[in-house]
């Protein structure tokens, strides 16, 4: 059982994670099933039309409304409830079955949740990035370049099984399949066709101002940018009409299912500095981060020392930035550094690898 949201708030990184590792649970004959809250923005037609069963918790409170425990965490709104209400809740759905593990990816939810929820499930894994929580769980995994161990030991307990750094992102399989062929294509670099993408949900149109920012570049005009962006993105419009207007060939893609292929196929990113950061690792592609959040800037840091990426510190910033940026990243020599960097970092085997950790400790191995 799954227990993460997504909303036009919260963007859609957690569940898309989630549903990598549920595709892999899956394809090792496992049974899964997700409770999301329904936000606006839920993904709840994605979870059904993948063929996994969905509960769906009642709607969250009126917007601007903050919880109690706000105080004690910055996220807590996100949930639109209590987090005791959403552990009763959720217990309502798991009295209904027999479920051997809890993975529980939400900023919104802690020890105290899981302590309740415990009683209902044999184990719990949390999917965590900030490490500034209690956890209650038998596994803790935090994907992120430049975390360690030590980082969870006020958090978590002794015996709880710790699956530290990128070593485990939690990737689709394709990104692993076409790893060889990416990086055998970037031998020769030369930056022809620029992947942009800025999340699932991009509610402050940094898309658009990221290409506000490209018009000021000196890329020739045979320079191709592949723009991606989610269906429920608020200035989908507005950018696909930008787009039409860009001095080069740019097109505006929606709700893809083939980053992999894009990814690959692309020279050079310019992205969020979140979960998809690990994406462009595995195929070597070097990357302009732009900063969209508090919680993106040690991992944007952790790459920019790794060489496999150069960092906008945000928004504000890319058009006096992005134009240099983009211009001291465009020889290959500096190209193919980052591409070796970035591989690196993982091999896009993470979700195999947590799954053969759960099965073990389900199976009494730990």
């Amino acid at each position: 059982m799954f227990r993460a949201d997504a909303s036009v708030e919260i963007g859609t990184g957690h569940m898309m994670r989630c549903l990598t590792l549920a595709d892999e649970l899956r394809h090792q004959g496992h049974q899964c099933c997700f409770i999301c809250r329904d936000h606006e923005g839920h993904l709840g037609e994605l979870i059904v039309r993948k063929g996994y069963e969905l509960h769906l918790l009642p709607g969250s409170r009126r917007a601007g409304d903050q919880p109690e425990e706000a105080a004690n965490n910055p996220h807590a709104a996100w949930l639109g409830v209590s987090w005791q209400q959403d552990a009763e809740q959720t217990l309502e759905v798991l009295s209904a079955m027999e479920a051997d593990w809890q993975v529980v990816d939400h900023y919104a939810l802690d020890a105290d949740w899981e302590r309740c929820v415990a009683e209902s499930v044999d184990r719990i894994l949390v999917i965590d990035d900030l490490a500034d929580r209690d956890h209650e769980c038998s596994v803790l995994l935090d994907q992120n370049l430049g975390r360690v161990a030590s980082d969870y030991d006020q958090r978590v307990s002794a015996d709880c099984l710790r699956l530290i750094g990128p070593t485990f992102s939690l990737l689709r399989p394709e990104f692993a399949r076409l790893r060889g062929q990416s990086l055998e294509r970037r031998q020769d670099p030369e930056v022809r066709r620029i992947l942009v993408s800025l999340g699932g949900v991009d509610r402050d149109n940094v898309t658009g101002r990221v290409l506000d920012a490209l018009k000021e570049t000196s890329l020739p005009p045979e320079t191709e940018l592949d723009i991606i962006m989610g269906a429920s993105a608020p200035h989908l419009a507005e950018v696909q009409v930008q787009a039409a207007e860009m001095p080069f060939r740019a097109t505006v893609q929606v709700n893809v299912s083939d980053m992999a292929e894009r990814m690959c196929l692309a020279d050079l990113s310019i992205g969020a500095a979140g979960g998809t950061s690990w994406e462009r690792c595995c195929l070597g592609l070097p990357a302009l981060l732009v900063v969209l959040a508090d919680n993106q800037v040690s991992g944007a840091a952790a790459l920019e020392r790794a060489g496999a990426a150069r960092v906008i510190a945000g928004p504000d910033s890319l058009q006096a930035e992005l134009p240099s940026a983009l211009a001291g990243m465009s020889e290959p020599a500096t190209l193919m550094r980052m591409s070796h960097a970035a591989a690196q970092v993982t091999a896009g085997e993470g979700a195999r690898l947590v799954v053969d950790s759960m099965v073990t400790i389900a199976g009494g191995g730990q």
